[in-house]
């Protein structure tokens, strides 16, 4: 059984406690600025204290830096565009009428990053631990409708929809990223897993801010002193986010990208308990359905994993 003493599994809860923190700041940000400025803060802003980390890093062990090699650079690529296009496929998805069910069918990720483990990476999860992820995945989809006029039965009934279908590929190309994430920061084969998980960020980061900034510049310049007007904002988001993403680099260097992507979904555990006891909102059964089938999916996942 893996215990929370395991070094993956705090690392994830920290990465997915921090990617909550992440998310709240960016709402703030789409009052001033458009999507496009706020993806670039979590990037741009990002650069600097990922370098700063992997420096850090690397005096403190005393090691040198990793030779990057061909495999690398091809999965960091490959990881590096597959975020922001799933990202941007995920905004799509919010354009149909459908987003509540498109939006719950991208958050299965994990079993996606499963199926792309096996065919890119060669490997396998065991028959328990798939059971687990189908579990969590059950409650997190009964969640994402929980609030809404969507039922459980409308995401089979929506699964033939435009937006179930743009979900679905959001999910695919998240999952291709974690899985790209992953082989990159192993194609280094060391001298560890948090420096080889930093120059992953670094590499990554940099590669991101660079597209996103040049979608700016040619789609709508006016963004970027929108975004020097919120820097003190911009700086903490991008603050939270490297580290937040280092957190899972980290996690998915030591674990299989989907088991660590399946555990990072105690995320929507952190945002529903703080909608139940800060915000006193109404609880339905079919969240309360939810949060057990995710904990439930969690728990056999940590014993099986």
């Amino acid at each position: 059984m893996e215990t929370l003493l395991e070094p993956w599994v705090l690392i994830t809860l920290c990465a997915a406690f921090l990617q909550n923190i992440r998310s709240s700041l960016q709402k703030h940000l789409k009052g001033v600025m458009g999507t496009a400025g706020a993806t670039f803060v979590r990037f741009g802003f990002g650069v600097p204290v990922a370098f700063a980390l992997l420096a850090f890093l690397l005096y403190m062990q005393g090691k040198a830096l990793p030779a990057m090699n061909a495999t690398f650079a091809v999965w960091v690529v490959v990881a590096a565009l597959a975020q922001i296009i799933a990202q941007a496929l995920l905004i799509a998805v919010f354009s149909y009428r459908n987003f509540i069910v498109g939006s719950a069918y991208s958050r299965t990720e994990p079993v996606q990053a499963a199926l792309f483990g096996l065919v890119f990476l060669g490997e396998r999860a065991s028959s328990a631990v798939l059971f687990a992820i189908a579990i969590a995945m059950a409650g997190v989809l009964m969640m994402s409708v929980a609030k809404s006029r969507a039922t459980p039965l409308s995401l089979v009934t929506g699964l033939m929809s435009r937006g179930a279908g743009m979900g679905l590929l959001s999910g695919a190309i998240f999952g291709l990223a974690a899985v790209g994430y992953r082989g990159a920061s192993l194609a280094l084969e060391g001298p560890g897993y948090m420096i080889q998980a930093a120059v992953t960020l670094c590499v990554a980061i940099t590669l991101q801010s660079v597209v996103v900034a040049a979608w700016i510049a040619w789609r709508s310049p006016q963004e970027f002193s929108a975004i020097a007007r919120a820097w003190k904002l911009s700086a903490l988001v991008g603050l939270v986010g490297a580290v937040a993403s280092f957190g899972w680099f980290s996690a998915m260097t030591l674990q299989q990208a989907s088991v660590v992507k399946t555990l990072a979904q105690v995320e929507i555990l952190f945002t529903m308990a703080t909608s139940w006891f800060i915000f006193r909102e109404r609880v339905t059964m079919t969240e309360f359905a939810g949060v057990a089938l995710v904990t439930v999916g969690i728990l056999a996942l940590l014993w099986f994993g």
